[in-house]
C-alpha cells in the first residue's frame, strides 16, 4: 500500500481521473443491482416456498438485499479510513476486488433444493461482501471525484458519481431486461439468473485495471504518519457533520431506491404490469435519469446546492403519493411515473457528492462520509423494497408512497438549514 500514500509529482488529468473513478464504479454498481432486478428468480431458487403465502420467498430476497445494505456502514467506515490513511487510490482497489469476489459467489450460489438452508447461508454471504465493498466503494470513490475536480467544477464531477451508478444499473437492468425477453421461464430458473453475475465478476477485473492508471488526489501532508486519523477521529471529532449527513441523505436514499429499483416491482405487485414491460419501463427510465445528472451538477455549481436540494424534497414531499397512485398497469403510466420522479430526484443524486464532501475536512473526509451516510441508506434505502413489499403483505399499500413523501419533507427540513457551500474552496 506505499506506493498508494503518496500524490504522483505529475499533474492529474481530470478526465482520465474521472474515467478511472467512473468506469470502475459502474462496473460495482452493475454487481450490486443485477441482484436487485432478479429478485424474483432468486427468490424461486434459492429459498424454500411456502405453502400459504407466495410472498414469503420474494421478501425474504429483499430481506437478504436489505442485509447487504447493513454491512454498508462497516465497509463506509473500514475503506473510509484506508482512504484517509493510505490514499483514496488503495481503497479504491480493495473495493473493486472485493465486488468482484462477491459476485462470482452469488453466481454459484446452489440452490434450496440441491443443499437445503446452505443455499439462502451462502447468498447470505455473497451480500454481506458486496455490502462491504459498495459502502467503502462510496465513501472512497466521492472523495476521489470531487478532490479531483477543478475549480467551479465540483458539483459536475460529482454527477458523475451517479452517473456511473446509473450506468452499471442500466447494464444490469438491460442484460434482466434482455435475458428475460430471450430465455424461457425453465432457463432463467435454472441457469440463465446467474449470468449477470458471473460476467459481473469478470467486469471488475476490467475495472481494477483501470483503476490501476489513477492518480492519488489525497494531499502530501496527509500521507505523513502523524496526520493520519485514527478509525473513529471523524465520529469523535466531527459528531455534527456525521448527524448532518444522516439527514441530507434520509429521504434521497428512500426516494433513489424506490424510484430506480423497487418501482418495477412495485408496479408489478401492485397492477399487475407485466414483468418484462416493467423491466423495460425501468431500463427507459434509466437512461433518462442518466442523461439529466451532468445537468443538475453544472445548474449547482452555477447557483448553489441548496435550490436543487430543495426541489427535490419538497417535490418528493409533495407529488410521491400522486404519482405512485397514478400507476394503472399500462406502460405508459408507469413511464411517465417513473421519468416525473427521475427529475425531481437530480436535485438530490447530481450533488450529493459534493454536497458530502464539502461537509468534512480533508483529513477524515472519506471515513467521515462513509459512515454516516451508508448507515442512513442501509436503514431507509436498503429496506425499501422490503417495506413496500411489507406494507403489499399487510393489505396497505397505499400507505408506502406516504412513508416515502413524508421522510423526503423531514430532509428537506434540512436542506433549509444547510449553509450554501457550492462557491466556497474544498480543503485539500
Amino acid at each position: 500500500m506505499t506506493q498508494t500514500t503518496t500524490t504522483s509529482t505529475r499533474p492529474a488529468h481530470p478526465l482520465r481521473q474521472l474515467l478511472a473513478a467512473s468506469v470502475g464504479n459502474a462496473v460495482e454498481w452493475y454487481d450490486w443491482y443485477a441482484y436487485t432486478f432478479l429478485a424474483t428468480y432468486i427468490a424461486d431458487q434459492v429459498f424454500p416456498k411456502s405453502a400459504d403465502n407466495s410472498l414469503v420467498p420474494l421478501l425474504s430476497t429483499f430481506a437478504v438485499f436489505a442485509v447487504g445494505f447493513f454491512m454498508r456502514p462497516v465497509g463506509g467506515l473500514l475503506m473510509g479510513a484506508v482512504a484517509d490513511r493510505h490514499g483514496r487510490r488503495a481503497a479504491l482497489t480493495v473495493t473493486i476486488l472485493l465486488m468482484g469476489g462477491s459476485s462470482l459467489l452469488v453466481g454459484i450460489t446452489p440452490t434450496y433444493a440441491a443443499v437445503g438452508v446452505l443455499a439462502p447461508v451462502v447468498l447470505v454471504l455473497a451480500r454481506l461482501l458486496q455490502g462491504l465493498s459498495v459502502g467503502g466503494e462510496f465513501a472512497a470513490s466521492t472523495t476521489f471525484l470531487v478532490e479531483s475536480a477543478g475549480p467551479g467544477r465540483r458539483g459536475l464531477f460529482s454527477s458523475f458519481q451517479y452517473v456511473s451508478t446509473s450506468i452499471g444499473q442500466l447494464v444490469a437492468s438491460g442484460v434482466a431486461a434482455l435475458l428475460v425477453s430471450t430465455l424461457s421461464d425453465g432457463q432463467m430458473d435454472g441457469w440463465g439468473w446467474r449470468v449477470p453475475f458471473v460476467a459481473g465478476a469478470l467486469l471488475s477485473l476490467v475495472g481494477f485495471w483501470i483503476r490501476q492508471g489513477a492518480q492519488e488526489t489525497r494531499s502530501q501532508d496527509l500521507a505523513e504518519p502523524a496526520a493520519r486519523p485514527r478509525l473513529f477521529d471523524a465520529l469523535r471529532h466531527h459528531p455534527r457533520e456525521s448527524l448532518l449527513i444522516c439527514g441530507i441523505t434520509a429521504g434521497g436514499t428512500l426516494a433513489y431506491y424506490t424510484w430506480t429499483s423497487y418501482l418495477p416491482t412495485y408496479a408489478e405487485l401492485n397492477t399487475g404490469i407485466d414483468k418484462s414491460d416493467a423491466l423495460l419501463v425501468g431500463t427507459i427510465s434509466l437512461a433518462f435519469f442518466t442523461l439529466l445528472q451532468p445537468v443538475g451538477g453544472l445548474l449547482s455549481d452555477r447557483f448553489g446546492r441548496k435550490p436543487l436540494l430543495l426541489f427535490f424534497g419538497l417535490g418528493f414531499a409533495l407529488l410521491s403519493v400522486p404519482l405512485l397512485h397514478s400507476l394503472t398497469g399500462s406502460i405508459g403510466s408507469l413511464l411517465f411515473a417513473q421519468c416525473a420522479g427521475m427529475v425531481l430526484l437530480t436535485g438530490f443524486t447530481s450533488i450529493s457528492a459534493a454536497v458530502n464532501a464539502e461537509v468534512f475536512p480533508a483529513r477524515v473526509r472519506a471515513a467521515g462520509i462513509g459512515f454516516p451516510y451508508s448507515l442512513t441508506v442501509a436503514l431507509f434505502g436498503g429496506t425499501a423494497p422490503y417495506m413496500g413489499t411489507l406494507f403489499k403483505e399487510w393489505g396497505h399499500s397505499g400507505l408506502f408512497p406516504w412513508y416515502v413523501a413524508v421522510l423526503c419533507l423531514v430532509s428537506s427540513a434540512v436542506y433549509l438549514r444547510l449553509p450554501e457551500s457550492a462557491h466556497r474552496e474544498l480543503e485539500r
